[in-house]
């Protein structure tokens, strides 16, 4: 496990426990932004990895979102 992968776990879980759905949209769409130019540069690994994260963040909105369809604006 590499350090952005704690990261992540450790992101994932404070966005979570802070209960602020938009909150993982943005932060989503922060992985996808930081990944275009990862990309750009060649560095594959990590820009894969960052796309990953967005797609996480996105489907746990959704998951979220589905599951209290009134609470989530």
């Amino acid at each position: 496990m590499k350090f952005q992968d704690i990261i992540f776990f450790i992101l994932y879980i404070v966005l979570l426990w802070m209960r602020k759905p938009k909150m993982l949209v943005w932060t989503g769409l922060v992985c996808l932004v930081l990944a275009i130019p990862l990309f750009a540069l060649h560095i594959f690994f990590t820009a894969e990895r960052l796309t990953w994260y967005a797609a996480a963040f996105f489907l746990s909105y959704i998951l979220i979102s589905l599951r209290n369809p009134h609470t989530v604006q």
